[in-house]
């Protein structure tokens, strides 16, 4: 057995038990990569796939166990890759990140420049992606280390840290009545038009939740990924926005006429946490390590490490 033939078993689950598009995934043809899978089962004595004809059409029982081991090899594969690439080159190589929009713009750039000025020589990927996109780069070891607030921790694959805790805001004319509130509540935003993020995004989740609980429906005139896009909406008099308090930290508290203030809403829809996340089993690099301590400095590399290992899993914030 080879790790060709191991490839080629994952690929094909990976497709969906397509062979053609495995073939395409790998670069080869689709008769070699039938041939390399019986020539396995064959040296295994096990069928890992059940056939119709010359089609597989489901992954047997033994089939399943044989790639969960074909996974840890492979993943091991790759940190064998990554030990070489750290001790040829220590201080060197390329860091990918996988975020949302929001991260990308208003989180990363101060541990990005902080990371290019104690490693000069490391250069730095970013994949911006939904959340589920996010965690998808992870999985597929397109990226090392994955940013996001939602989705992270609802994958079994990933090892997820709280990085930092972040809460809504309101953005509206200092002219708008709601301004002069002292304190707002979910009815007083439910009557109002309403721009927000994309369900997928940015903590979206809580506030659906915190209006559903009181049994409102707000009026959502307009979704977003970009906390730029819903401010400058706002600015057009098209509605109220809810982001997240980071992409508005230049924005005052008061204001006149039309310029835009902002209100806090953590009382109205509780705190939001932001995690950094990586594959389970990946050998990270030194460079990996001070970045997720960039990130918060609660994230010391011996707890990294005693996560990664699975020697600690109940931090939180």
């Amino acid at each position: 057995m080879n790790l060709h033939q191991f490839r080629f078993v994952q690929e094909a689950a990976r497709h969906g038990l397509n062979l053609t598009e495995a073939a395409k995934a790998l670069h080869t043809s689709q008769p070699g990569v039938s041939k390399a899978i019986i020539e396995l089962e064959e040296e295994l004595g096990i069928d890992i796939f059940a056939r119709h004809g010359k089609r597989l059409k489901r992954i047997t029982e033994p089939g399943q166990q044989v790639l969960q081991s074909i996974e840890l090899i492979m993943r091991e594969v790759g940190n064998l890759k990554r030990i070489g690439e750290q001790y040829s080159a220590q201080d060197s190589g390329t860091l990918s990140i996988a975020t949302t929009h929001t991260q990308a713009r208003y989180v990363l750039p101060e541990p990005v420049a902080k990371l290019r000025a104690a490693w000069p020589k490391v250069n730095l990927s970013l994949h911006q992606g939904n959340p589920d996109q996010v965690a998808r780069m992870l999985i597929d070891e397109i990226a090392e280390v994955g940013i996001a607030t939602e989705s992270l921790a609802n994958y079994d694959e990933l090892v997820t840290l709280p990085c930092y805790e972040w809460e809504h805001v309101l953005v509206l004319p200092a002219s708008h009545p709601l301004a002069a509130r002292e304190r707002l509540s979910l009815e007083d935003l439910a009557a109002e038009p309403l721009i927000t993020y994309h369900p997928t995004f940015t903590g979206r989740t809580r506030i659906d939740h915190a209006f559903a609980q009181r049994k409102l429906e707000p009026r959502i005139v307009l979704e977003a990924i970009d906390s730029d896009v819903i401010t400058t909406y706002v600015k057009l008099g098209m509605g109220l926005g809810l982001v997240a308090e980071m992409a508005v930290r230049n924005l005052p508290a008061q204001a006149s006429g039309d310029e835009l203030v902002v209100r806090p809403l953590g009382q109205l829809f509780g705190k939001n946490v932001t995690r950094v996340a990586f594959k389970k089993g990946a050998y990270l690099r030194n460079f990996v390590y001070e970045f997720a301590q960039l990130l918060s400095d609660r994230l010391q590399r011996d707890l990294v490490a005693r996560v990664m290992r699975g020697e600690h899993t109940d931090y939180e914030l």
